[in-house]
């Protein structure tokens, strides 16, 4: 069990291209406007509502349009990052995170940018001898309190909770979970998102964590 929400009737959520309210409208402006948290996540509990859902799920290798709203994912001189490379499960802040094995803690810190993951975990685990990184995203910053390296969390222990914006990067909660097998020598930090060209790269070290979603 990964959150203490029910997942079992998770909504799928697209925010891809092929997501129609995400298209601009012909003023050449989106009918959603993602640059407004506020009304960002208006729109995705109201999407979880309708369908009678207590979280949103999806996102493994999607192309999403949603990270234009943050200059964090690329600029005019850079191809922009907009492949996905982990699961986002959208809940409501504060909702509880648990360990989804058995696992210590590699490092951690607050990406406190606007659209980054502000408070951050990354767990280190050993699977047939060699070692698999997870990742936590979105977090409430009292996640971090009492934190050390090499702290040991047990399988169904409770990591953290859910940040809610601005805290978490500014987005409307949820915890973007991520498995990586190279860290690159990153430390509390990982992307989540790859441009187009190296699509291929670094779904080569972040394998589908949804084995380990529920």
């Amino acid at each position: 069990m990964l959150l203490s929400v029910n997942l079992s009737n998770a909504l799928s959520l697209d925010f891809s291209a092929s997501n129609p309210d995400l298209i601009p409208n012909p003023h050449g402006r989106p009918t959603l406007d993602l640059t407004n948290t506020a009304v960002f996540t208006e729109y995705v509990f109201g999407k979880l509502k309708a369908a009678g859902a207590v979280v949103g799920m999806g996102g493994y290798n999607e192309h999403r349009v949603i990270y234009r709203r943050s200059k964090h994912f690329g600029s005019t001189e850079t191809e922009p990052r907009e492949i996905h490379l982990g699961v986002d499960l959208w809940a409501e802040a504060g909702t509880s995170v648990f360990a989804p094995t058995d696992g210590v803690v590699h490092s951690f810190q607050d990406n406190d940018r606007f659209g980054d993951y502000g408070p951050t975990i990354i767990l280190q685990h050993d699977i047939n001898g060699k070692p698999l990184y997870s990742l936590y995203g979105h977090l409430t910053r009292t996640s971090l309190d009492g934190l050390y390296e090499g702290k040991v969390f047990r399988a169904g222990e409770k990591l953290a909770q859910i940040g809610p914006y601005p805290e978490n990067g500014d987005w409307p909660p949820h915890l973007h979970f991520q498995l990586i097998t190279d860290l690159l020598g990153n430390r509390g930090d990982f992307p989540g998102v790859c441009s187009l060209a190296d699509r291929e790269q670094f779904l080569a070290i972040c394998p589908n964590p949804a084995i380990w979603v529920v």
